[in-house]
């Protein structure tokens, strides 16, 4: 059976290309074909005369089915800011409708595991009227939520969650990325997302492990979502 996830993030920087790029590694690792997709990314460089994105680079770097970086990140924008903005200033327009058919078009090839990687929080404006939710809500996979656990993380944590739910999808389980700061009382505060999240608590992240351990984290969360229906 097929799994195809959505990876959502809190906020912007919070770790969504961390996540994606270790389970796809973890699913490589297990034998499966694998690919993730960036269908919106803002904020890239000129490499041999073509805008590309580092969280795009890496997330075709980390899967084993070949596909080219336009069926990877199939919108990429310049400007690292919001991509409706972005997307303004090069007299380009992005729909969701059109995001769905890039990503239903990679979805032919042959696979077993696959990710799609959102852009900033859950609630980025695609154009004056559609929200990248509601690509989300068209694609209609579980979502993997990436919280970044700092300062404000609950409220996030929670708005985000009750967003995600409002719109239909299932939570496939959350992920604690301690990112760069140390978190003031983070067991307390992880303990108050466990209780106040309805969906599993998929792994804790640490901040630069050693590859061995990064390897073992990731496996273990790969296996908890292989179990999901």
């Amino acid at each position: 059976m097929k799994k195809r996830f959505f990876v959502a993030g809190t906020d912007t920087d919070v770790g969504k290309t961390y996540v994606s790029t270790g389970l796809l590694s973890a699913a490589v690792r297990n034998g499966e074909r694998a690919f993730g997709l960036k269908p919106i990314a803002a904020g890239a460089e000129q490499i041999d005369g073509a805008l590309r994105n580092e969280d795009a680079l890496a997330i075709l770097a980390a899967g084993n089915v070949s596909l080219a970086y336009e069926q990877i990140n199939p919108v990429v924008l310049e400007e690292a800011i919001a991509p409706h903005i972005a997307a303004a200033h090069e007299g380009k327009l992005i729909t969701s409708s059109r995001l769905e058919g890039y990503i239903k078009g990679s979805m032919l090839n042959p696979h077993d595991f696959m990710l799609v990687e959102g852009a900033g929080g859950w609630r980025v404006p695609l154009n004056d009227r559609e929200l990248l939710s509601d690509l989300a809500k068209s694609l209609k996979f579980p979502v993997i939520l990436v919280v970044n656990m700092k300062l404000g993380c609950l409220n996030h944590a929670l708005l985000t969650v009750e967003s995600i739910i409002r719109d239909g999808l299932n939570i496939a389980g959350w992920v604690a990325n301690r990112g760069l700061e140390s978190m003031a009382f983070y067991n307390e505060n992880l303990a108050t997302l466990k209780h106040m999240i309805n969906a599993p608590l998929l792994g804790e992240l640490s901040w630069m492990p050693s590859d061995e351990a990064a390897r073992s984290e990731f496996d273990a969360i790969y296996q908890l979502l292989s179990t999901k229906d």
